[in-house]
């Protein structure tokens, strides 16, 4: 049965694991907006083109997907505590390889290996977050968690500003040394939901399987606004937006970079808000009105023809965004319940965001280099709309029950 409401001042508090896996979320998210700026950078460094330096981007997202099937059998089998660790080691190892890296084909090999890390510490703290998290309050939780990615994100360019004059390796070895750390500290702080997780040796809570999980209208949705947000904020926001503001302002460079922070800052006023608006009044409410929101702000890109139109899409982009976040993670978490062993769900809407931030950039690509960026972007708004459409069908409840 859905759950039933909170009464005001009686919200549970939020677990210290969570807060644990919270902290690890803005040390990674840090690390990646540390080396994120130079990555392809590097890649140049070794006589290669500009495509094999943007597949070295690629190739990371390209491994997620593959693997993320993996991760979700690992977190069902292993316990999360353990898939999570080891994946935050495996990207750790993988970014130490990269710093010393005397190669493109190397560098290509060590990134892709950091992928299959990335999805595994990915799946395994969704289905701990699901497990732990209080139905009450799940919104909130997907939203703090999201915040600190973001933040993580931002601040990471920063600091890698700072490090920059000492060249393109001293970031990956600052990355890997953080996340050994921070797998130290996750470790022996999950060490307690680890022991309880292993020693159910019968595994008293059933598993729910990515088909069974599809009987849910919910899961479904979740599985389109997910591939629709890959498309859109993963891909063509990182891919696109840039390129289009290069070739249509004259200081086309610089306001790309204040588009993408200022996006990054809509994400953040909203995403507290998102979290709040799920679970007092509903998962649906907040993924409809969010992801309309961004959809028809990235429709409108093409026709950005001003800087103040372009950067009032971009806030608003982000903005709607991060409302609908925090309410589509809740809901991935209601279908799964804590009563149900969820690597495979979870795994199967990952692959779905994940296939949605490949395909969005070469798709619309593709549409720019023929018939320009305004189809580019009307295709991507259209994605968009068409993943909001499924959430019509989705009850109004402020949460869904497991699927059976």
């Amino acid at each position: 049965m859905p759950d039933s409401p909170t009464a005001a001042g009686t919200l549970p508090r939020v677990p210290g694991e969570i807060k644990v896996l919270i902290c690890a979320a803005f040390v990674i998210a840090i690390g990646f907006g540390l080396i994120a700026p130079v990555l392809p950078q590097f890649a140049r460094s070794f006589d290669v083109g500009i495509a094999a330096a943007g597949f070295i981007v690629s190739v990371f997202a390209v491994t997620r997907l593959a693997f993320a099937p993996a991760s979700g059998r690992m977190t069902d089998r292993l316990g999360e505590p353990v898939v999570y660790v080891g994946g935050v080691l495996v990207v750790a190892v993988s970014t130490l390889l990269c710093a010393v890296a005397d190669g493109y084909v190397q560098l290509l090999l060590f990134r892709a290996l950091g992928g299959i890390g990335s999805t595994m510490f990915t799946v395994s703290a969704m289905a701990l977050i699901t497990r732990l998290a209080p139905p009450q309050i799940r919104g909130r939780i997907s939203g703090y968690y999201a915040t600190a990615f973001l933040t993580g994100n931002i601040a990471g360019p920063v600091l890698g500003g700072l490090v920059a004059g000492f060249g393109y390796r001293l970031p990956f070895f600052i990355y890997g040394g953080a996340l050994v750390v921070a797998a130290a500290i996750v470790y022996f702080s999950l060490l307690g939901v680890g022991g309880r997780r292993r020693a159910r040796t019968t595994d008293l809570r059933p598993k729910l399987g990515f088909r069974a999980a599809l009987a849910s209208p919910v899961y479904r949705a979740c599985l389109a606004s997910g591939f629709a947000n890959g498309w859109s904020t993963f891909g063509v926001r990182v891919a696109l937006v840039p390129l289009f503001a290069v070739q249509t302002f004259s200081n086309g460079v610089a306001i790309a970079g204040i588009s993408l922070a200022l996006f990054a800052a809509g994400n953040a006023a909203t995403l507290g808000l998102g979290g709040r608006l799920a679970d007092t009044w509903g998962r649906r409410g907040p993924v409809l009105a969010g992801l309309a929101t961004a959809s028809i702000a990235t429709l409108l890109f093409g026709f950005a023809d001003t800087v103040p139109l372009f950067i009032a899409l971009s806030v608003l982009a982000g903005a709607g965004t991060g409302l609908m976040n925090p309410a589509q993670q809740a809901a991935v978490a209601d279908v799964v319940g804590q009563d149900h062993q969820g690597g495979q769900a979870l795994a199967g809407f990952q692959m779905a965001t994940d296939l949605g931030a490949i395909a969005g950039p070469v798709a619309a690509g593709l549409l720019a280099d023929a018939y320009g960026y305004g189809w580019a972007f009307a295709a991507t708004g259209l994605v968009g709309l068409l993943g909001t459409a499924t959430w019509l069908g989705v009850p109004p409840s402020r949460s869904a029950p497991a699927a059976g």
